[in-house]
């Protein structure tokens, strides 16, 4: 059976985007603290509890639990993590200008869940999209042990380079075991699946995705996370949920105010009380 590639917290970006590159996939261990896990869980801990299980897809016995970003300011931390985050830009950065938060959800998977069907995350877009396109670059961080027993994460390594005619088979898939607060990134074009949980305990992990800010995102970052509750957040953040322009003419709008008032088509960041940093993406709009 093929094995994922684990590397120590201290690992170079040269070195995780190589494996990525590589496998499709890369286990960097201890990347989160025990005191961030912690934190996690005190925050999110009632809104898991109250989340209800899903479908055949998602996971009859599976919750999946969202808007992690205003819920939990220690999701805050693991989105802006800094080997993590230069790591999507610069694996992003040949398909776009800009990226953003493409979904936050932590993933608890319960005592008796089956294993989902094998599938690559890019196909939240259909597969109209060119292969050679590369949408997104994810992570899932262990808020507990990742364990073949308990569910840990299937992944085919290798498989972000087969093409869509050929299908998955279950053997070829490994499992993404870690420990608590380790963190598995992976492609949007490798083949994973959530695995079968046949322990007596949940599996849990939060999955945090990365896109081309060019394209519409899995969780609605605007209606998760309105204006009135991204002002208060760090402008990184705000520019990540997609509070900024996305490429040269794509994100700005037009003030709601009487005539003459408002301004015309200006970028998003007016919609939060300031006006935008230099993030180095060309702009036809007015930014004053």
């Amino acid at each position: 059976m093929n094995q994922l590639q684990t590397l120590d917290k201290h690992a170079t970006r040269e070195e995780i985007l190589s494996v990525i590159h590589r496998d499709g996939a890369v286990i960097i261990e201890g990347l989160m603290s025990e005191q961030l896990a912690d934190q996690i869980e005190e925050e999110t801990g009632n809104y898991v509890t109250a989340t209800k299980t899903g479908d055949g897809f998602a996971g009859v016995k599976t919750t999946r639990t969202g808007a992690l970003v205003v819920r939990s300011p220690g999701c805050r931390e693991l989105i802006l993590e800094d080997s993590v985050l230069g790591c999507v830009r610069e694996f992003l950065a040949p398909f776009c200008e800009q990226i953003q938060l493409h979904l936050t959800q932590i993933i608890r998977i319960q005592p008796g869940q089956a294993k989902q069907p094998l599938h690559r995350d890019r196909q939240a877009w259909g597969e109209i999209m060119p292969p050679n396109i590369e949408p997104q670059l994810n992570t899932i961080w262990a808020l507990t042990n990742f364990t073949h027993k308990n569910g840990a994460t299937q992944v085919i390594p290798g498989s972000h380079t087969w093409d869509y005619s050929r299908r998955p088979d279950a053997a070829e898939a490994c499992s993404a075991e870690m420990s608590r607060g380790s963190v598995l990134i992976y492609s949007g074009s490798v083949i994973h699946g959530g695995g079968a949980n046949e322990s007596t305990e949940d599996r849990q992990g939060i999955n945090i995705t990365y896109s081309l800010a060019w394209l519409r995102q899995e969780e609605n970052q605007y209606l998760s996370c309105p204006p009135d509750q991204a002002k208060g957040l760090e402008p990184a953040l705000q520019e990540l949920l997609g509070y900024t322009m996305g490429s040269v003419a794509c994100g700005y709008f037009t003030e709601l105010k009487p005539a003459g008032e408002g301004r015309e088509a200006c970028p998003p960041e007016f919609a939060l009380g300031r006006a935008p940093r230099a993030t180095g993406v060309p702009s036809i709009i007015d930014h004053n």
